[in-house]
């Protein structure tokens, strides 16, 4: 797990398009995660990344796509550089075959323990839904990345 990471698990895709197709590039699919007993809903650019039922996908969210924690200002610039593959090695993206930018735009408390996190990367939308214990590093306003592999 990187220093940066904010959650990690592995999911199990369930259902692709529960509500029918409304896109023609783009799915959403439901996965299950059998280890931590959470739910994650997702749009996933399918022409991109194909997926199907039954197919296990280990799932990231991270604050940085740097392996090792940043250094606060001096290291913001290599920081915002990290996505370019060509320029940065160590990049996590590397490890991964599916991976987006996006902001935690709520966090809805349903009851004590169950939280649905909600973000957006480019208008595909995700809701990851679980125990607070395991979503408690991400907080409403914060830019991550999505890794999938």
């Amino acid at each position: 797990m990187s220093a940066n990471s904010l959650f990690d698990t592995q999911f199990v895709i369930k259902e692709i398009d529960p509500d029918g197709k409304k896109f023609d590039r783009v799915s959403r699919i439901v996965a299950h995660s059998p280890t931590l007993d959470m739910t994650l809903s997702i749009d996933i650019a399918t022409d991109i990344y194909p997926v199907h039922v039954g197919q296990s996908l280990a799932f990231q969210l991270v604050s940085s796509l740097r392996r090792e924690k940043a250094d606060a200002e001096a290291d913001a610039a290599a920081d915002r550089d990290a996505w370019r593959l060509d320029a940065d090695d160590t990049s996590l993206a590397k490890d991964f075959d599916y991976v987006m930018y996006g902001k935690i735009f709520k966090y809805d408390e349903r009851s004590a323990e169950q939280v649905t996190v909600y973000g957006s990367f480019g208008g595909l939308l995700m809701a990851l839904t679980g125990s607070f214990r395991h979503l408690s590093k991400i907080t409403v306003g914060a830019h991550v990345y999505l890794l999938v592999r």
